[in-house]
């Protein structure tokens, strides 16, 4: 199934008024489809970003583009998905027929996409290269709290997916908020080799700093969030974190991989929940 020549492509995302982070895949994973020419043109819309998602609704020229698709770049459906979006964008359902004539197509989140269990399973091959998966345990970290409560769903499911999958010794979905708390992955974990792979869209606070002190290698990676009594952190790169794998921990040797939204494989399926949106 191929875009009609006069189709457009829409992806929308959260954003962020202090976090520069939260943005760049977005971007990142439409220039890559921009790249392939898969349509006829490709905007970003955010809620805490410019261009506004109510702006979104004027950046196709309806002389050009009749058909948008639009694909919002979420983990999993919740408020942001089924009410924020809908209402800022003036969609009426999965298909929006607008007055001056385009047809709007709103597609599922990325989270929902079957891809997403092989895209997890690439991401902790990547971050743990040559540790057999028997001898290891993956952890999927999502943040937990009745405030997020679908994206902890969402991290369930993939962890009973790979686990059926009997690639790994152990596979669990952990949180930050919410029991299985993350934090107590010793006693959750058996095995010497830990995988960890955060299940957000972006890399960010979460991914940089708190995930990281909850297992204990943010003093290991240079991380120094303040507090009191502490000496003045030395400058480093934000991504620093994720380039001082493996980390040895109480005779155990973790793994941690950036946010699987950051994964170029994101590009592939946001086209395709574009192209099979349900009607």
């Amino acid at each position: 199934m191929f875009p009609r020549s006069d189709s457009a492509l829409l992806i929308v995302a959260h954003g962020s008024t202090v976090n520069p982070d939260s943005s760049a895949p977005t971007l990142t994973h439409a220039a890559e489809i921009r790249r392939r020419i898969a349509f006829a043109g490709v905007g970003c819309a955010f809620w805490k970003e410019e261009p506004s998602l109510r702006d979104a609704i004027f950046l196709f020229d309806p002389e050009l583009i009749r058909e948008v698709h639009v694909v919002p770049n979420f983990i999993s459906e919740g408020y942001f998905t089924q009410t924020v979006v809908p209402r800022e964008l003036g969609l009426n359902g999965r298909i929006t027929r607008r007055s001056n004539g385009q047809i709007w197509k709103y597609s599922e989140p990325v989270g929902n996409h079957p891809m997403m269990t092989e895209l997890l399973l690439r991401r902790a091959r990547e971050i743990a290269p040559g540790i057999p998966e028997n001898e290891a345990t993956l952890l999927i970290v999502a943040h937990g709290t009745d405030l997020n409560e679908n994206s902890a769903v969402a991290a369930k499911r993939e962890a009973e997916k790979i686990r059926a999958l009997g690639k790994y010794a152990t596979v669990l979905n952990v949180y930050m908020e919410e029991p299985p708390l993350v934090s107590n992955w010793r006693k959750l974990t058996k095995t010497r080799n830990v995988v960890v792979v955060p299940f957000f869209i972006s890399d960010g606070l979460h991914s940089y700093e708190d995930i990281p002190e909850l297992l204990g290698i943010a003093e290991a990676a240079g991380v120094d969030r303040g507090r009191p009594g502490s000496a003045p952190p030395v400058t480093r790169s934000r991504g620093e974190i994720f380039r001082g794998n493996p980390y040895k921990i109480d005779g155990r040797t973790l793994f941690y991989a950036p946010s699987i939204g950051t994964d170029p494989g994101f590009a592939d399926i946001i086209v395709e929940q574009a192209l099979h949106a349900k009607s």
